[in-house]
């Protein structure tokens, strides 16, 4: 495992750890296990190296893409910790203005999360990724295929644009996702919501106090290196 780990085997703290609501992986996660790509099977180390953790390139920065700290996310769409903590992050990322957000979809609720995953990444093919997103985190209704559907058009998505995309790309979405979930085991998470901050790891969820604390220190940590 530690060879896995790479950049941040040294610095990594657990920092939280929120055993309310942490949601272990359902069987049906192997839904998702079954994209994982030759990189996330021999290239380990470089799949949770700093760039690729920080900065996947087939993962759009949401939040300020400048920012001077990175706040990653692993999250289900259907996990309801993660919609509960949504909103607390969100405040905490506007009222900063200097945090880059990258959202990496972790599904383990099972197909339909494994379905909103893929279909939100193909969003960004039509540069509605923000609003995919926040379409389907905010849904107010169970998600299936026909309330993705329909959740996205009313956000400005184009759900026939979105599962043409998602086709014609399914082997670069599934790649990405298979690198999330190699992530994510890596740092030892149980299950989501789980965070990275700059060198910090989270384990579960934050209110937006909680949020802009970690924040803080993984700035003053930044500044002193």
């Amino acid at each position: 495992m530690t060879t896995r780990r790479s950049y941040f085997a040294n610095i990594l703290a657990v920092l939280v750890a929120a055993a309310c609501g942490l949601n272990r992986p359902a069987p049906a996660q192997a839904q998702a296990r079954e994209a994982q790509s030759n990189e996330a099977q021999s290239g380990a180390d470089d799949v949770v190296s700093r760039e690729s953790v920080w900065r996947d390139p087939d993962i759009p920065a949401l939040g300020n893409p400048d920012g001077d700290v990175t706040l990653v996310e692993y999250f289900d769409y259907q996990c309801p910790v993660c919609k509960r903590v949504h909103p607390e992050l969100a405040r905490a990322v506007r009222d900063d203005g200097k945090v880059r957000l990258v959202s990496k979809g972790w599904p383990i609720f099972g197909g339909v999360s494994v379905h909103a995953a893929r279909i939100a990444l193909a969003a960004k093919y039509q540069g509605k990724f923000a609003q995919a997103h926040e379409a389907l985190f905010t849904a107010k209704v169970p998600l299936t295929e026909a309330v993705i559907a329909e959740v996205l058009s009313k956000a400005g998505v184009d759900p026939a644009r979105s599962a043409s995309d998602l086709a014609a790309n399914r082997t670069a979405i599934d790649a990405v996702l298979a690198r999330n979930q190699a992530q994510a085991e890596a740092f030892g998470f149980p299950g989501t919501p789980a965070f990275i901050v700059g060198t910090f790891r989270v384990n579960g969820g934050l209110d937006a106090a909680g949020f802009k604390q970690v924040i803080a220190a993984a700035r003053a940590a930044q500044e002193q290196r």
